[in-house]
């Protein structure tokens, strides 16, 4: 499973969008199984102003991953849920970690290739061993 399949993220792939009946021939499903994901949450197609819903090709490659999990991995409603909340967690925190990077890479270059800014002295510092103690 892609974390491409499962981001929310919306682009010009995905800027086509297709009534239930469209997205359910173009998935394979009935468009009540549609209905029944949609309310479930595990596919949240956009609204038009009416209330119909819309999918996206994202949506319909949701679609067809759902239906992947279910049949051939035997992989419970409940079971794809969390396989798809956990993978949108993912792409989340991959981004973060992404943009960190970026943040880290530019303080980099601004404090000339020092990754923690270290203050220059001219002191100099004298070590002596401390003396033993005499027995008494």
């Amino acid at each position: 499973m892609g974390a491409m399949m499962m981001s929310r993220n919306y682009d010009a792939e995905s800027a086509a969008t297709f009534m239930i009946s469209v997205a359910a021939e173009l998935a394979g499903m009935h468009a009540q199984t549609l209905r029944t994901y949609d309310r479930l949450g595990l596919v949240t197609p956009q609204r038009t102003s009416g209330g119909g819903r819309r999918y996206s090709t994202r949506d319909v490659e949701l679609l067809r991953e759902i239906q992947r999990l279910s049949q051939e991995e035997g992989v419970n409603l409940a079971g794809i849920k969390r396989i798809i909340d956990l993978s949108n967690q993912v792409d989340a925190l991959q981004q973060r970690v992404r943009e960190l990077q970026a943040d880290l890479d530019a303080a980099a270059q601004r404090r000339s290739g020092e990754l923690v800014p270290v203050p220059r002295t001219s002191a100099l510092v004298v070590w002596q061993p401390r003396r033993k103690r005499n027995a008494d």
